[in-house]
């Protein structure tokens, strides 16, 4: 990490310096700007490529405006996580910065409850769902939505307080979680959809949304329900469904007022049609944007800084020029323990196709069992001739990599 400046470009504050903001932050370093993060873990990964890191809360929203007025910024951004999003657009509305949101437009994207309401009126189709206040309210609403069903609370993200309910017994212990895990007290009982499960990572200017990839998330199974394992691209969905889904992705954008910046859009793709899951209001936490650099060689993180600090988007830069028949991210799960050390990076990254092979954990950090994102340990991105190529690729460098942990010594 440097810690005094490098650049004398324009000043960006990042809320965040975890695992999900790597990718923005190294476009950052490699741009002119003066970048500056905010996380309250001293030991965040991202803290690596920025000129000064601050030990604040990505959402301590008095203390990430106080940081901004006191190191002059010109832009803030909150890439790979929720609630900050807002964080920034109010922040950057207060202190007369440009930002690609609005206020409103943050709460929208940033409460799953309010973001619901507003598909309603917009008639973008989604699941369907009822919020509760108590467990009770929450059995009642399964029973008249069906099992299974999903529970989660509305204003967090990272598969807190998100759980599949598949049977009555199981709905109250659901319901507690998601209660307790939101800041509101409240949660969402949510019809299960069937069908895969696609996102759509996009990128609007003065309200034309362009679409850039369009992936299939594969996602572990419960208690890790909701936790992506890979995103792959192309997706395997015909083109007709492939175009509905995008379509379904532009109109939740223009239902919360989106007409600036990135999007992720996750789409669920059954028999009745795709169905919105959530819009976010941002780059996605997994590589996403790095994934859509490989396989279109259109700089997503390059969009959303200059999105963020006001400057000019030419035409140029939204226009793919395709490097890859095939993408794709696959994340590393550690076995369980003290991390001691990680063996194979290196000789995974020098194998044919595989653009990026990271890990998020420094020695020290304790590895739980599989639950949520923050419990992968890295990724590997990887590239081929189709997307085929590409998980084989990934597949023969995750092979070459161990997490070594004080008790046990198992394969990513």
């Amino acid at each position: 990490m440097a810690s005094s400046p490098r650049r004398d470009g324009k000043r960006l504050l990042v809320l965040g310096a975890g695992p999900a903001q790597l990718g923005l932050l190294a476009s950052a370093r490699a741009s002119d700007a003066y970048v500056i993060a905010a996380d309250r873990d001293p030991g965040a990964p991202g803290f690596r490529y920025v000129d000064r890191r601050a030990i604040v809360s990505a959402e301590d929203e008095f203390g990430i405006e106080r940081l901004a007025e006191a190191e002059r910024v010109d832009g803030l951004i909150a890439p790979g996580i929720d609630w900050p999003v807002a964080i920034a657009a109010r922040v950057a509305d207060r202190l007369g910065l440009p930002h690609p949101i609005s206020p409103a437009t943050g709460v929208l994207a940033t409460s799953k409850l309010k973001q619901r309401e507003r598909f309603v009126s917009a008639g973008v189709p989604q699941p369907g769902y009822a919020l509760c206040r108590s467990a009770e309210d929450a059995a009642e609403a399964a029973e008249r939505l069906g099992y299974p069903c999903v529970l989660k609370a509305p204003d967090r993200q990272g598969q807190r307080g998100l759980t599949l309910v598949r049977a009555p017994a199981d709905v109250r212990a659901a319901a507690d979680e998601a209660l307790a895990a939101s800041r509101g007290g409240l949660c969402i009982v949510e019809q299960y959809a069937p069908g895969r499960e696609v996102t759509v990572n996009a990128f609007s200017q003065r309200g034309r949304f362009v679409p850039l990839t369009i992936t299939d998330r594969e996602v572990a199974e419960p208690p890790a329900f909701g936790v992506a394992l890979a995103h792959i691209w192309p997706s395997s969905l015909p083109p007709a469904e492939i175009g509905r889904a995008v379509e379904a992705a532009a109109a939740a954008a223009a239902a919360l007022g989106i007409t600036d910046g990135p999007t992720y859009t996750q789409i669920l793709a059954g028999p009745e049609g795709p169905r919105v899951a959530e819009l976010a209001a941002r780059l996605g936490g997994g590589h996403d944007a790095e994934l859509c650099r490989a396989a279109l060689n259109v700089d997503l993180n390059g969009l959303a800084l200059r999105a963020a600090l006001g400057e000019e988007i030419t035409e140029r830069a939204l226009t793919p020029g395709a490097r890859a028949g095939g993408a794709c991210v696959r994340f590393l799960v550690p076995p369980e323990g003290t991390l001691a050390a990680v063996t194979g990076l290196d000789d995974a990254l020098a194998l044919d196709g595989i653009e990026l092979a990271r890990s998020y954990r420094a020695p020290g950090y304790e590895f739980g069992r599989l639950r949520r994102g923050a419990d992968r340990a890295g990724a590997i991105l990887a590239v081929g001739r189709d997307r085929e190529e590409a998980l084989a690729r990934a597949a023969g460098a995750i092979d070459l990599i161990r997490f070594e942990t004080e008790h046990v010594e198992a394969l990513a």
